[in-house]
């Protein structure tokens, strides 16, 4: 070989993580393109091509937000950019020089225990709006539709709202899929703590309709996590305030917690949650 053609060759860096369950259909199916969607300080967004969800997986270091749709890294983000090429499946991602392999799982659905209407009932100061942030769609008509719908048990009148909702707001993860995602998480989880199937109901339904046509109303990133919440898949932020709820731990810090999440997005997540444990109370007490 000539000099001055030869090319250099980068060593691979391995690098594994701790993956959310959800990728984990992706993630071990045959191998996909993939490319970077967003690249920033503390994560990677990739979006693989394929018809399985999530199709976006985050690749994060411990000080991100631990997404249902992400892998924690041990060791270095990947030093990447928009729009470079990427490969996911056979258990493997592959980015550039980089190649990251799950060593370990953690579920993203919260575990809660059965409890009572009771019980509920008094965490509900607590996820009042005079207590916590002021949400993205703060008066907001079909928010207002969302949160009647939902307590009458009105499929009609809660699908309608959450269609309205779908992408409804600026950013990666518009306010209303964080009202949604929120809710739809509250709904099954603690509508099944407290045995209230007519929310669990609500919930499939509702989630069958807010994930129909997700992936063209609303970003990429927003709609993957509009279908983990549809699975009652959440961020251990949404999960703690529900292990709160049901009094596993501690309520108040782990609200504050969430309310510190992006710009409105904690208060958008809450104002979710406080929608689905009104609309399980009211199920709950109605013969």
């Amino acid at each position: 070989m000539t000099l001055g053609t030869q090319r250099r060759v980068h060593p691979l860096t391995h690098l594994t993580g701790a993956a959310s369950s959800a990728v984990r259909p992706v993630l071990e199916s045959a191998r996909a393109p993939a490319r970077v969607l967003a690249a920033v300080s503390m994560g990677v967004y990739l979006e693989v091509r394929t018809e399985l969800e999530p199709s976006v997986i985050a690749l994060i270091t411990g000080e991100a937000t631990r997404l249902p749709n992400s892998v924690l890294l041990a060791g270095e983000l990947p030093h990447v950019s928009v729009g470079d090429e990427a490969a996911v499946g056979d258990g493997v991602i592959e980015l550039g020089r980089y190649r990251v392999k799950a060593r370990r799982w953690w579920d993203p659905s919260p575990a809660l225990p059965s409890v009572d209407l009771v019980r509920l009932a008094q965490a509900t100061s607590a996820l009042s709006p005079q207590t916590t942030r002021r949400p993205g769609l703060e008066g907001n008509a079909a928010i207002t539709l969302l949160a009647s719908g939902c307590a009458a048990g009105s499929l009609l009148r809660a699908v309608t709202a959450a269609e309205q909702l779908v992408g409804l707001g600026p950013g990666l993860t518009p306010s209303g899929d964080d009202v949604l995602a929120g809710l739809l998480v509250a709904l099954r989880h603690l509508g099944s703590a407290a045995k209230v199937e007519r929310a669990v109901w609500l919930a499939d339904w509702l989630a069958a309709a807010v994930t129909f046509d997700a992936g063209t109303r609303t970003t990429p990133i927003s709609a993957t996590l509009l279908h983990c919440a549809a699975r009652g898949e959440a961020s251990p932020e949404v999960s703690a305030v529900l292990r709160g709820i049901t009094g596993q731990q501690a309520l108040e810090p782990a609200l504050r917690r969430l309310l510190q999440l992006g710009h409105t997005s904690g208060a958008d997540l809450a104002q979710g949650v406080r929608i689905g444990l009104d609309s399980v109370l009211a199920l709950g007490a109605r013969p």
